[in-house]
């Protein structure tokens, strides 16, 4: 059984020294493929040291996470980002969206960071990997407008509703679904079951929004299995039968 966490911030400083062991912890899960989104510049080399690390298993996006777009060094940030994806092998353009639930008032810059990230990836024919935190409406405004055959990537850590992640499906997106799932004020459980598997990838955020019943606890890679133990109650099938189409899922976003 190999299972696929397409969205973890291994590099994260919440890991420490304990970071092997959780790597160690997350193989004998079965989390096998793990894709690291980028946040800025300060991040890359801490990446590009994991990916070497751990060439079989690590994966790495490059972007411009929307809360680090600020007025006074996102070009700089942006000409990073195009630079990394010109030098280097990236599987995905992430992550990348528009944050409202911390800064307002950067909203026109995130518009445009966002923008033309989606630009770069689809010049590049290589997924985005979305976030979004209250600002569903300004994210799809974006997507919209940018939509093409060539647009296609993952909303990571969706918490839409129903209409919502149908309109992301229909936007060429999977459905990031992580620790969220397994709360009992998460919501998306009440409708995931209408949604067909085939647009559903499995994540953990790490080391944010672990799963229940580690929920407000550092979150890990390894969790990916409670979160494929919930979907798997939730479609009434196999853990494995999850693990086996989610990474199905993850190579057609993924392209291996």
């Amino acid at each position: 059984m190999i299972l696929t966490d397409t969205h973890t911030h291994l590099y994260s400083e919440e890991f420490g020294t304990e970071r092997d062991a959780m790597m160690q912890r997350a193989f004998y899960a079965g989390v096998q493929r793990l894709f690291v989104p980028s946040i800025d510049s300060s991040y890359t080399q801490k990446m590009l040291d994991l990916e070497a690390h751990y060439p079989h298993n690590v994966f790495l996006m490059m972007g411009l996470h929307p809360c680090y777009v600020k007025p006074e060094t996102f070009e700089k940030e942006l000409a990073w980002v195009e630079e990394q994806l010109n030098a280097h092998t990236y599987y995905a353009v992430g992550e990348i969206g528009i944050d409202l639930y911390w800064d307002k008032t950067t909203l026109a810059i995130q518009q445009a960071a966002f923008r033309q990230q989606i630009r770069w990836a689809k010049a590049r024919k290589l997924p985005i990997n979305i976030h979004c935190r209250d600002a569903f409406d300004e994210v799809f405004d974006v997507l919209e407008s940018e939509s093409s055959a060539e647009l296609f990537g993952i909303f990571h850590c969706f918490t839409g509703d129903f209409d919502q992640a149908h309109r992301a499906i229909g936007l060429g997106m999977k459905l990031g679904i992580g620790g969220v799932a397994t709360f009992k004020n998460g919501k998306i459980d009440q409708f995931l079951n209408q949604i067909d598997i085939e647009h559903i990838v499995l994540e953990t955020d790490a080391p944010y929004l672990a799963p229940v019943p580690h929920r407000g606890k550092r979150n890990e890679s390894s969790y990916t299995v409670l979160v494929a133990q919930k979907l798997a109650e939730i479609y009434g099938c196999t853990v494995a039968e999850i693990a086996e189409k989610t990474t199905e899922n993850s190579k057609n976003i993924f392209g291996i």
